[in-house]
């Protein structure tokens, strides 16, 4: 397998050579050794690297993002990869969602968005609005209702929310929109083979937003359907060839497929559309 040096990182992510080391240094990569003990990097190294550089640039502390990437390393079960898991910023902690679960790996507290106030607010409205559509009401603006309402509810209430896009998908059943964001919550509570029908359906109907496509190929992924998830991304990109994170995960998958010249491809085109601040 390909492996990528002190430079070529640097150079694919944005980063300085000096930045690279300091993060092979922090103890989250378990890295080969080259020429003059030089650093090897393999392209899931690249993937982590990635993600440390994102949590910067949300301003997560460099000591939070140290200790959060090096205990979950430490913890994570044999046979499984950091880059397997989502690992985001909210605020300044650092959040991990693997499936339908979500925690801070430095409290060891699962996450839960208790945004509740704000939502009830701006609930009521629309819940009124529902009520006076009256059930016989078969028409694009009651799917429209309950597709807003979905979207209401998806902080606070994600099964009521799922229920409110099904009720837009019962109303009109080539409503885009209502499949991609249906597929996206069954994605993170762990019913991918559910997404995937979901994402499908939105292709299906015609849709113009690269991210259902997008979706669909990391729901494959999960499923390990590798060939479909390049297939997805790759449609992704017909869309939106400016879709910065397509290509990453199309050069990921080739990388694995040994496919080294496409996966070089992709990986430079993310490097010309990423607009990578310092970490």
């Amino acid at each position: 397998m390909k492996s990528y040096t002190t430079r070529d990182v640097a150079r694919l992510l944005g980063l300085s050579e000096a930045q690279v080391r300091s993060q092979a240094r922090a103890g989250f990569l378990i890295l080969d050794r080259g020429p003059r003990n030089s650093y090897r990097f393999s392209f899931q190294d690249l993937v982590l690297l990635r993600t440390a550089r994102d949590l910067a640039g949300a301003r997560v502390p460099p000591c939070r993002i140290k200790g959060a990437l090096c205990k979950l390393a430490s913890e994570l079960p044999s046979g499984r990869s950091l880059s397997e898991l989502r690992i985001t910023a909210e605020g300044q902690r650092v959040i991990v969602v693997d499936g339908a679960t979500a925690w801070n790996p430095e409290s060891e507290q699962f996450h839960i968005n208790f945004a509740v106030a704000d939502s009830v607010g701006r609930r009521q409205p629309k819940a009124r609005r529902l009520e006076c559509l009256g059930q016989p009401a078969s028409t694009p603006v009651a799917a429209r209702a309950w597709f807003e309402l979905g979207a209401d509810l998806e902080d606070t209430s994600p099964q009521e929310s799922r229920e409110a896009y099904a009720r837009a998908l019962a109303l009109d059943p080539e409503y885009a929109d209502a499949h991609v964001n249906l597929g996206r919550l069954l994605q993170l509570d762990g019913k991918t083979a559910e997404a995937v029908e979901h994402y499908s359906c939105s292709l299906r109907a015609g849709t113009s937003d690269p991210t259902a496509a997008f979706n669909l190929g990391t729901a494959l992924e999960t499923l390990g359907r590798w060939v479909d998830a390049i297939r997805a991304y790759s449609h992704a990109l017909t869309m939106d060839r400016g879709f910065a994170d397509a290509h990453f995960n199309l050069a990921r998958l080739y990388e694995q497929a040994g496919r080294r010249v496409a996966a070089l491809r992709h990986l430079r085109e993310y490097q010309k559309l990423s607009k990578c601040g310092p970490m």
